[in-house]
Protein backbone atom coordinates (compact mmCIF):
# COMPACT_ATOMS: atom_id res chain seq x y z
CA UNK A 1 0.00 0.00 0.00
CA UNK A 2 1.46 3.39 -0.83
CA UNK A 3 1.97 6.12 1.59
CA UNK A 4 -1.07 8.41 0.45
CA UNK A 5 -3.52 5.73 1.07
CA UNK A 6 -2.05 4.66 4.46
CA UNK A 7 -2.32 8.52 5.58
CA UNK A 8 -5.99 8.40 4.19
CA UNK A 9 -7.10 5.46 6.24
CA UNK A 10 -4.91 6.69 9.67
CA UNK A 11 -6.50 10.01 8.75
CA UNK A 12 -10.31 9.00 8.75
CA UNK A 13 -9.31 6.65 11.52
CA UNK A 14 -7.71 9.35 13.80
CA UNK A 15 -11.59 11.69 12.65
CA UNK A 16 -14.25 8.72 13.50
CA UNK A 17 -12.26 8.32 16.83
CA UNK A 18 -11.17 12.04 17.87
CA UNK A 19 -15.85 12.16 17.31
CA UNK A 20 -16.03 9.11 19.14
CA UNK A 21 -13.94 9.92 22.43
CA UNK A 22 -15.24 13.41 22.37
CA UNK A 23 -19.05 12.15 22.48
CA UNK A 24 -18.60 9.09 24.65
CA UNK A 25 -15.26 9.85 26.70
CA UNK A 26 -13.29 6.42 25.41
CA UNK A 27 -12.77 4.98 21.60
CA UNK A 28 -9.21 7.11 20.33
CA UNK A 29 -6.75 4.45 20.84
CA UNK A 30 -9.21 1.13 20.68
CA UNK A 31 -10.03 2.49 16.41
CA UNK A 32 -6.12 4.33 16.12
CA UNK A 33 -4.59 1.75 17.92
CA UNK A 34 -5.18 -1.40 16.15
CA UNK A 35 -4.93 0.87 12.31
CA UNK A 36 -1.16 2.21 13.43
CA UNK A 37 -0.57 -1.56 14.52
CA UNK A 38 -1.92 -2.79 10.88
CA UNK A 39 -0.44 0.02 8.62
CA UNK A 40 2.48 1.85 10.79
CA UNK A 41 3.56 0.13 14.13
CA UNK A 42 6.65 2.23 14.65
CA UNK A 43 4.06 5.28 15.39
CA UNK A 44 3.19 3.54 18.19
CA UNK A 45 3.24 4.71 21.17
CA UNK A 46 4.21 8.16 20.86
CA UNK A 47 1.89 9.55 17.90
CA UNK A 48 -0.90 8.16 19.43
CA UNK A 49 0.07 9.73 22.34
CA UNK A 50 0.68 13.18 21.44
CA UNK A 51 -2.66 13.13 19.12
CA UNK A 52 -4.43 12.49 22.38
CA UNK A 53 -2.97 15.54 24.21
CA UNK A 54 -5.15 18.13 22.36
CA UNK A 55 -7.93 16.16 22.39
CA UNK A 56 -7.90 15.36 25.75
CA UNK A 57 -7.21 18.97 26.68
CA UNK A 58 -10.05 20.18 24.94
CA UNK A 59 -13.07 17.35 25.94
CA UNK A 60 -11.64 18.38 29.87
CA UNK A 61 -11.99 21.92 29.36
CA UNK A 62 -15.60 21.69 27.86
CA UNK A 63 -16.72 20.39 30.58
CA UNK A 64 -14.27 20.82 33.13
CA UNK A 65 -16.71 21.79 36.21
CA UNK A 66 -17.24 17.94 36.29
CA UNK A 67 -13.93 16.66 36.91
CA UNK A 68 -13.39 14.63 40.07
CA UNK A 69 -10.22 15.70 40.94
CA UNK A 70 -9.68 13.27 43.78
CA UNK A 71 -9.93 10.68 41.48
CA UNK A 72 -7.68 12.29 39.19
CA UNK A 73 -4.92 12.38 42.04
CA UNK A 74 -5.52 9.00 43.12
CA UNK A 75 -5.16 7.60 39.38
CA UNK A 76 -1.99 9.55 38.24
CA UNK A 77 -0.06 8.67 41.37
CA UNK A 78 -0.54 4.83 40.34
CA UNK A 79 0.13 6.24 36.53
CA UNK A 80 3.47 6.92 37.94
CA UNK A 81 4.76 3.43 38.78
CA UNK A 82 2.73 1.89 35.59
CA UNK A 83 4.38 4.20 32.94
CA UNK A 84 7.96 2.87 34.05
CA UNK A 85 6.63 -1.09 33.48
CA UNK A 86 5.16 0.11 30.45
CA UNK A 87 8.21 1.37 28.96
CA UNK A 88 10.03 -1.78 30.22
CA UNK A 89 7.66 -3.69 28.04
CA UNK A 90 8.14 -1.51 24.80
CA UNK A 91 11.91 -1.72 24.97
CA UNK A 92 12.10 -5.44 24.93
CA UNK A 93 9.34 -6.04 22.55
CA UNK A 94 9.98 -6.13 18.58
CA UNK A 95 7.79 -4.84 16.24
CA UNK A 96 6.11 -7.74 15.27
CA UNK A 97 5.63 -8.38 19.83
CA UNK A 98 4.44 -4.95 20.04
CA UNK A 99 1.48 -5.70 17.59
CA UNK A 100 0.55 -8.68 19.60
CA UNK A 101 0.88 -6.48 23.17
CA UNK A 102 -1.62 -4.34 20.97
CA UNK A 103 -3.87 -6.67 19.69
CA UNK A 104 -3.86 -8.65 23.47
CA UNK A 105 -4.52 -5.40 25.39
CA UNK A 106 -7.20 -3.97 22.99
CA UNK A 107 -9.03 -7.62 23.44
CA UNK A 108 -8.55 -7.53 27.18
CA UNK A 109 -10.00 -4.23 27.61
CA UNK A 110 -13.01 -4.48 25.31
CA UNK A 111 -13.87 -7.78 27.26
CA UNK A 112 -13.17 -6.27 30.60
CA UNK A 113 -15.46 -2.84 29.67
CA UNK A 114 -18.20 -5.66 28.96
CA UNK A 115 -18.13 -7.90 31.55
CA UNK A 116 -16.21 -6.58 34.74
CA UNK A 117 -17.80 -6.39 37.54
CA UNK A 118 -18.70 -2.74 38.57
CA UNK A 119 -15.69 -0.42 39.71
CA UNK A 120 -16.24 2.32 42.44
CA UNK A 121 -14.26 5.55 41.91
CA UNK A 122 -12.39 5.73 45.48
CA UNK A 123 -9.12 5.50 46.60
CA UNK A 124 -7.92 1.87 45.72
CA UNK A 125 -9.56 1.35 42.57
CA UNK A 126 -8.33 4.59 41.27
CA UNK A 127 -4.85 4.31 42.37
CA UNK A 128 -5.23 0.16 40.74
CA UNK A 129 -6.69 1.67 37.64
CA UNK A 130 -3.85 4.54 37.24
CA UNK A 131 -0.80 1.64 37.20
CA UNK A 132 -3.11 -0.63 34.77
CA UNK A 133 -3.58 2.39 32.51
CA UNK A 134 -0.04 3.19 32.97
CA UNK A 135 1.28 -0.25 31.49
CA UNK A 136 -1.04 -0.04 28.94
CA UNK A 137 -1.15 3.52 27.70
CA UNK A 138 3.03 3.72 27.40
CA UNK A 139 3.63 0.14 26.11
CA UNK A 140 0.87 0.45 23.50
CA UNK A 141 -1.43 3.68 23.50
CA UNK A 142 -4.54 1.63 24.95
CA UNK A 143 -5.11 2.88 27.82
CA UNK A 144 -9.01 3.75 28.36
CA UNK A 145 -11.58 1.06 29.29
CA UNK A 146 -10.16 0.70 32.08
CA UNK A 147 -10.67 4.38 33.57
CA UNK A 148 -14.36 3.93 31.83
CA UNK A 149 -15.19 0.70 34.19
CA UNK A 150 -14.39 2.90 36.72
CA UNK A 151 -16.68 6.44 35.85
CA UNK A 152 -19.28 3.80 34.19
CA UNK A 153 -21.97 4.57 36.27
CA UNK A 154 -21.24 8.28 37.02
CA UNK A 155 -22.94 10.98 34.85
CA UNK A 156 -21.79 11.50 31.49
CA UNK A 157 -20.01 14.67 31.53
CA UNK A 158 -18.16 13.35 34.88
CA UNK A 159 -16.98 10.54 32.88
CA UNK A 160 -15.54 12.12 29.96
CA UNK A 161 -14.31 15.02 31.75
CA UNK A 162 -12.61 12.96 34.32
CA UNK A 163 -11.50 10.71 32.12
CA UNK A 164 -9.78 13.53 29.90
CA UNK A 165 -7.98 15.17 33.08
CA UNK A 166 -6.53 11.60 33.81
CA UNK A 167 -5.29 10.88 29.98
CA UNK A 168 -3.76 14.31 29.66
CA UNK A 169 -1.68 13.96 33.00
CA UNK A 170 -0.57 10.43 32.28
CA UNK A 171 0.28 11.29 28.61
CA UNK A 172 2.45 14.26 29.52
CA UNK A 173 4.15 11.71 31.90
CA UNK A 174 4.36 8.61 29.56
CA UNK A 175 5.84 10.95 26.72
CA UNK A 176 8.60 12.44 28.85
CA UNK A 177 9.76 8.88 29.97
CA UNK A 178 10.02 7.99 26.55
CA UNK A 179 11.42 10.71 25.21
CA UNK A 180 14.29 10.49 28.08
CA UNK A 181 14.86 6.75 27.06
CA UNK A 182 15.34 7.34 23.46
CA UNK A 183 12.05 6.54 21.87
CA UNK A 184 10.84 9.62 20.64
CA UNK A 185 11.53 10.45 16.84
CA UNK A 186 11.04 13.03 14.71
CA UNK A 187 8.86 10.93 11.94
CA UNK A 188 6.64 10.21 14.87
CA UNK A 189 5.80 13.92 15.70
CA UNK A 190 5.49 15.10 12.10
CA UNK A 191 2.64 12.04 11.40
CA UNK A 192 1.06 13.84 14.74
CA UNK A 193 1.00 16.95 13.62
CA UNK A 194 -0.18 16.32 9.67
CA UNK A 195 -3.36 14.17 11.93
CA UNK A 196 -4.48 17.31 13.66
CA UNK A 197 -6.90 18.48 11.40
CA UNK A 198 -8.96 15.14 11.24
CA UNK A 199 -8.38 15.31 14.98
CA UNK A 200 -9.76 18.37 15.05
CA UNK A 201 -12.94 18.31 12.64
CA UNK A 202 -13.62 15.13 15.13
CA UNK A 203 -13.79 16.86 18.09
CA UNK A 204 -15.49 19.94 16.81
CA UNK A 205 -18.33 17.47 15.81
CA UNK A 206 -18.27 16.17 19.14
CA UNK A 207 -19.21 19.02 20.19
CA UNK A 208 -22.38 19.40 18.02
CA UNK A 209 -23.94 15.89 18.36
CA UNK A 210 -22.47 14.45 21.72
CA UNK A 211 -25.98 15.48 23.94
CA UNK A 212 -28.03 13.73 21.22
CA UNK A 213 -26.36 10.50 20.01
CA UNK A 214 -26.72 6.76 21.51
CA UNK A 215 -24.19 6.70 23.45
CA UNK A 216 -24.47 3.08 24.31
CA UNK A 217 -24.82 2.05 20.60
CA UNK A 218 -21.57 4.19 19.58
CA UNK A 219 -19.80 2.16 22.94
CA UNK A 220 -20.85 -0.87 21.88
CA UNK A 221 -19.48 0.01 17.78
CA UNK A 222 -16.15 0.79 19.39
CA UNK A 223 -15.95 -2.70 21.41
CA UNK A 224 -16.87 -4.80 18.61
CA UNK A 225 -14.39 -3.04 16.05
CA UNK A 226 -11.57 -2.94 18.83
CA UNK A 227 -12.07 -6.98 19.40
CA UNK A 228 -12.40 -7.63 15.85
CA UNK A 229 -9.11 -5.37 15.26
CA UNK A 230 -7.38 -6.84 18.51
CA UNK A 231 -7.96 -10.53 17.32
CA UNK A 232 -6.93 -10.22 14.13
CA UNK A 233 -3.42 -8.15 15.13
CA UNK A 234 -2.66 -11.22 17.08
CA UNK A 235 -2.77 -13.61 13.97
CA UNK A 236 0.96 -14.13 12.71
CA UNK A 237 1.00 -12.95 8.60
Amino acid sequence: MNEIAVFVIIAAATGIAAFVQGAIGIGFALIVAPVLGFLRPDLLPIALLILMLPLNLYVGLREREAIDWKGVGWISLGRLPGTFLGLWILVILSADGLNQVVGASTVIAVLAALFAPVFRPQRSACATVGVITGITETATGVGGPPLALLYQHRPGPELRSTIACCFLVGEIISLIILAAAGKFHLDQLLWALYLLPPLVLGSVASRVTHHRIDARRLRQGVLLFALVSGVILMIPF
